[in-house]
């Protein structure tokens, strides 16, 4: 077996069991240690693979930011909860903020049915989704995202400060109790920024797999915000830890 072969194996080898120690290695693919500890050498070099004492497991690359396309069914019964939840907190009468993501563009379909209500938006989906309501929907100008279907606004382009949002929906990528909430684009997370600063009250709807976890560019902290919403699958210890930092957090 030609040693990129053997590399290769070894990959698949982690895939399947995510550690093993090296003597196993030598065993599976019936090589000398020396030969083994070559070939982990080189996959270290090349960030694939991770060395402890005695074993090996594959390094835990972070995964680059999904289309929106893609993500509109992932976890669909929890957004959809999460939603429902949100839109509970809505009151004919608000001007409120919908995010740019997939959970805030299912509370849109909770709320076509209210007749007083003005709808701020950087969401393309969120904008023909109620544009056969009675919704008065106001679209911040800006910048086209198309992986996103948003807009991200500039200070330039469009006056944030003559909003008056009384409520804001935002979405995350990332949301931990060192660093708070993140995402993956810079120019979306400068306007969500700005709507965070001028809500009255902020919620973050995002569901359990967001936990625990720091993307590339940081939101704010948690204490910029005022509501998590997320689903009753979120472990409970999660739960424990956010209420000691004093964020309030809402399962549905």
């Amino acid at each position: 077996m030609y040693p990129i072969e053997r590399q290769r194996r070894i990959k698949e080898i982690l895939e399947e069991k995510e550690v093993i120690k090296l003597s196993s290695l030598c065993e599976r693919l019936d090589v000398s240690m020396e030969t083994i500890r070559r070939d982990i050498q080189l996959l270290v070099e090349q960030g694939e693979v991770e060395k402890f004492y005695g074993g090996v497991k594959l390094v835990e690359k972070e995964k680059a930011e999904s289309l929106l396309t893609t993500r509109l069914n992932e976890n669909l019964s929890q957004k959809e909860n999460i939603a429902q939840r949100c839109a509970s907190f809505i009151e004919e009468g608000d001007s409120i903020y919908l995010d740019s993501g997939t959970t805030t563009f299912q509370i849109a379909k909770y709320i076509k049915h209210y007749k007083r209500l003005t709808v701020i938006t950087n969401s393309l989906p969120i904008i023909l989704e109620l544009m056969n309501s009675d919704i008065n929907v106001i679209i911040i100008g800006g910048k086209l995202r198309q992986s996103e279907n948003s807009i991200t606004a500039y200070d330039f382009l469009f006056n944030f400060e003559r909003l008056n949002i009384s409520k804001a929906f935002i979405c995350t990528s990332g949301i931990s109790l060192e660093k708070g909430l993140s995402d993956y684009n810079v120019e979306e997370v400068q306007t969500r920024r700005q709507i965070i600063k001028l809500a009255n009250t902020v919620y973050i709807a995002a569901d359990h797999s967001k936990f625990n976890r720091d993307v590339a560019v940081k939101i704010c902290d948690l204490k910029e915000v005022d509501y998590i919403v997320t689903d009753i699958i979120l472990d409970t210890s999660y739960l424990k830890k956010f209420e000691k930092q004093g964020v309030r957090i809402v399962t549905a």
